[in-house]
């Protein structure tokens, strides 16, 4: 499979690597044209601007600060359709970092935009942990990092689940994409104990209990 990214920041130096390391073409594309270069040459991957990072990609993570969501789509081509289909990994929040309250509430979500946008099969997921823990993906209480995935369309949150497998969590059907907006509010969350100081390794996990019968 080929996966482009638009950003080179943190979060692309995390996840990426897992789906290199199994096989996955990748293709580099960032605002930052010498940071992107410089991540494509530490994975062996291919790099690209950001108008044809995505061209003939299976996959593309939109890997940009909230703020630099809309100039980075345009320049990716999604006013000519250039994103129209693809499946698009969104792992944003637009979280202003004041109250730690997501900017568009009471309205669409940042994945909801950013599908109306480009036209792109757009799947909500990684939202939730600093990109330290996609990095290195440590168990917690022995168990698999829960990671929510909210899309309109199936099959593509089908193959972003196997992407969330290699990278060593476990995927959890959120519902549709609407539901991207409670993702994101929870993210604000997290965000908010990350800036007070928490471990990077602060996640929501999912604990699926078990009702024992009573005696």
């Amino acid at each position: 499979m080929r996966i482009a990214t638009l950003g080179a920041g943190t979060m692309a130096a995390a996840l990426v690597p897992h789906w290199a390391a199994a096989g996955h073409e990748v293709v580099i594309g960032g605002r930052d044209e010498d940071q992107a270069r410089a991540l494509a040459e530490g994975l062996g991957a291919r790099h690209a601007g950001l108008t044809t990072a995505a061209d003939g990609a299976d996959v593309v993570l939109l890997a940009v600060r909230w703020e630099g969501v809309d100039w980075t789509l345009e320049q990716a081509g999604a006013p000519e359709g250039r994103l129209a289909g693809k499946v698009l990994v969104d792992c944003g929040n637009p979280v202003e970092v004041e109250r730690f309250t997501v900017t568009t509430e009471g309205g669409e979500s940042l994945a909801e935009r950013v599908a109306r946008v480009s036209g792109a099969r757009v799947v909500k997921a990684f939202n939730l942990c600093h990109a330290a823990v996609w990095r290195d993906m440590p168990r917690f209480d022995g168990r698999p990092l829960a990671v929510p995935i909210a899309a309109d369309d199936r099959a593509a949150a089908d193959v972003v689940g196997e992407l969330v497998r290699l990278v060593g969590g476990e995927p959890v059907d959120a519902g549709v994409l609407e539901q991207a907006r409670n993702l994101e509010a929870m993210a604000a969350i997290v965000i908010r104990l990350l800036f007070g100081g928490a471990p990077e390794t602060t996640v929501f996990n999912l604990v699926r209990g078990e009702m024992k019968p009573t005696a």
